[in-house]
């Protein structure tokens, strides 16, 4: 056979150049385009719709993320929703698939993508934690079934696309997930950051905008509220997943659910009653993150009043971190400083005894209605008589709280 060079030259040219022949940085910008709407389908569809029920989706949006999932992921949606229902009633124990709190953060930072197929296998979680996912002919007899042919039309169209180039935009596709959802999201997100909410585990906020992982960063505000479809409560905070869930309903296809609760202020009343008690317990996370604001304006006080004095605030300074925290959060080690620190201080003593008195009406369910409404007026009662400020003004305000 002779050589065709005209061939040859050909597929040289289209090894380098591909169908497009686009300059890099637009290269760049159909991999962060394409890996954005990975992480719209990851965060709209998989999490907030399947797995948390926060939103529905019509049939268009719902059917093209999990066309696209196929092709950018391969990801089922019945073991990742199963997965992740997991997660969450398993939170930070040795049951959790992925948590840095019992794992490492290392092993689930690194291998994140490990733990999901791990998880996946199991058969338990699938039928406990999957129901109410997808089951009709694409799902069976396509997206479960050939679930790496899907990543595999993928590659075939960036090689078409770009030539040789496009096996590495194609691995920043299949590498985009495991990153930045099992490796940043579920490692990261329960390890480091910020928290406004003291839920029940170890979820941080990564930073106060949510652009980069569709909102996902805001991930303390997640667990708080885990049924809510937005993820942003503080006037700050930017979740671009709720800015196209938005869009969507715009559209008519996408009806929200739920979004966080937001605590309703008017006159206050003269003494709490149930009404009170039900907005109370309703909106407990964004009470006692205003409690821990007043915690820590009292403990800048006393800071200010130790510097004039030219005492040492060494150990104060290491307990505030933990004044507002509660107590089955305080590290033993933390202890003895935070112990210290309450003897010497009284106002911060008061506060966080109060601090826990005020949690245990919801956390006693043993007593009656009757009975928390009574604990309720007693408490408000005390913490206007402490000679607190800063236990008055919450106090307060409590009393203005409407259900």
């Amino acid at each position: 056979m002779l050589f065709d060079s005209a061939a040859w030259n050909t597929a040289l040219d289209w090894l380098a150049h591909g169908a497009w022949d686009l300059a890099w940085w637009q290269i760049v910008l159909y991999t962060l385009a394409t890996t954005h709407i990975t992480i719209a389908a990851v965060t709209i569809f998989l999490h907030r719709s399947q797995a948390h029920r926060a939103l529905d989706l019509g049939p268009v949006p719902a059917h093209f993320f999990r066309f696209w999932l196929w092709l950018g992921t391969g990801m089922v949606t019945k073991e990742w929703v199963a997965i992740h229902r997991k997660h969450h009633a398993k939170c930070e124990t040795p049951d959790d698939p992925h948590s840095p709190q019992t794992r490492g953060l290392r092993t689930v930072m690194w291998r994140g993508a490990e733990l999901y197929r791990a998880e996946a296998a199991n058969a338990e979680t699938l039928k406990k934690f999957g129901h109410g996912t997808p089951d009709d002919w694409m799902e069976r007899n396509v997206y479960s079934r050939f679930t790496w042919q899907g990543v595999g039309i993928m590659l075939v169209i960036n090689l078409v696309l770009f030539g040789a180039v496009g096996a590495a935009v194609w691995a920043v596709q299949m590498a985009w997930i495991p990153f930045w959802a099992a490796g940043v999201v579920n490692g990261v997100g329960h390890y480091w950051g910020y928290r406004n909410f003291e839920a029940q585990d170890a979820s941080t906020n990564l930073v106060p905008w949510g652009l980069v992982i569709g909102g996902e960063e805001l991930h303390n505000n997640h667990h708080t509220y885990p049924t809510a479809a937005k993820f942003s409560v503080k006037p700050y905070e930017f979740d671009v997943g709720w800015l196209y869930i938005s869009a969507l309903q715009r559209l008519g296809w996408a009806k929200v659910k739920k979004v966080p609760p937001k605590l309703r202020l008017g006159a206050a009343k003269p003494v709490a009653d149930e009404k009170t008690l039900e907005a109370l317990i309703a909106n407990r996370y964004e009470v006692m993150a205003g409690y821990a604001l007043g915690v820590r304006q009292a403990c800048k006080e006393e800071i200010a009043a130790l510097k004039a004095r030219k005492a040492d605030v060494s150990a104060l300074k290491r307990a505030k971190r933990w004044l507002h925290r509660d107590a089955e959060k305080v590290p033993a080690q933390a202890q003895p400083t935070l112990a210290e620190v309450r003897a010497a201080h009284p106002v911060l003593d008061k506060m966080v005894t109060m601090r826990e008195e005020l949690r245990q009406l919801w956390l006693n369910t043993s007593q009656s209605r009757d009975q928390l409404t009574a604990d309720l007026q007693a408490w408000c009662q005390r913490a206007e008589a402490s000679g607190i400020a800063a236990l008055k003004e919450f106090s307060l305000k409590l009393r203005a709280a409407h259900a």
